[in-house]
């Protein structure tokens, strides 16, 4: 176990299964979770708490904050104090919609990265993605705003773009080299069984579309931007992910398989539950300078 952890020293703590959102391609919905063992779609803050500190016990140096959508919990600032208390390097992963600056403010010294989801800047697109908060799509100066608040701050900003059949002829370079990301990560939509089966297969790009976006967009490294792009492949196997139920699980078999829960077996037996591919770690940059 001491190995693997050795190996992919990052972990992903999907915490919060509710989101604001409803984009067609989300490989992370847990509507099996809420439906099947967990109806509020989180634990509570005190087993949120300590499964945080299992996964710091463990060795893990590096957490991101996932969901769902983690900034619609209430505790999440604690969870990255404790998380930063405990030695590992914080980040969010987050759609943007609720960060104000108070909000970052209140996290500042323990928040190193923030990871803002953005796809594209045409509301149109965003619509049909389903990349929407109840308020309406966010407009480029919205996420220009986050963007500066967030540099601002003294918080390490990167963004992930989901390539998708709406986006893939997109030359989003101004945006980005507007946004001054460190990394900039593109991603093929995934298909996982049991999460984004009924609207996927619309988000599909093939192999040529993919590359031809990340060929068109590359030239953002010559400003400094680490640009990371991450097939299907490469996704596929290369995480250590935890659920809002706070098991380990993995996406090899193109289905979430999970374990028993960390709090229950501890770290190293659910570890040992599911599969992961260190290499695909590896080959997608998942080691850096964080």
């Amino acid at each position: 176990m001491l190995n693997i952890i050795q190996e992919v020293p990052s972990v992903n703590f999907h915490l919060w299964e509710p989101c604001n959102m409803k984009c067609g391609f989300c490989f992370a919905t847990f509507l099996d979770v809420r439906q099947d063992i967990l109806p509020k779609g989180h634990l509570n803050r005190d087993d949120c708490v300590a499964v945080v500190e299992r996964l710091a016990e463990a060795g893990f140096q590096k957490i991101n904050f996932a969901g769902g959508e983690p900034t619609l919990c209430r505790w999440l600032p604690d969870l990255v104090e404790t998380a930063k208390s405990k030695g590992m390097t914080t980040a969010i992963v987050t759609n943007g919609s609720k960060l104000t600056s108070g909000y970052l403010d209140s996290m500042q010294g323990s928040l190193d990265w923030i990871t803002l989801s953005i796809d594209t800047t045409d509301p149109e697109k965003l619509k049909r993605i389903g990349r929407v908060a109840p308020q309406g799509p966010m407009s480029e100066a919205d996420y220009r705003q986050i963007t500066d608040m967030v540099i601002q701050r003294g918080i390490r900003l990167k963004i992930n773009t989901v390539v998708n059949p709406l986006n893939w002829e997109e030359d989003f370079t101004g945006f980005i080299a507007g946004a001054r990301p460190e990394r900039w990560k593109l991603l093929q939509a995934l298909p996982v069984k049991g999460q984004n089966d009924q609207f996927v297969d619309q988000f599909i790009t093939t192999k040529e579309q993919f590359d031809a976006y990340v060929e068109r967009n590359r030239n953002v490294a010559e400003m400094g931007i680490t640009v990371v792009p991450e097939s299907t492949e490469l996704i596929t196997g290369s995480y250590i992910m935890v659920d809002p139920a706070g098991r380990f699980f993995d996406n090899v078999t193109g289905a979430h398989n999970y374990s028993k829960p960390i709090l229950e077996t501890g770290v190293a037996a659910a570890l040992q539950e599911v599969k992961l591919i260190p290499e695909r770690f590896r080959e997608r940059g998942g080691l850096y300078d964080w």
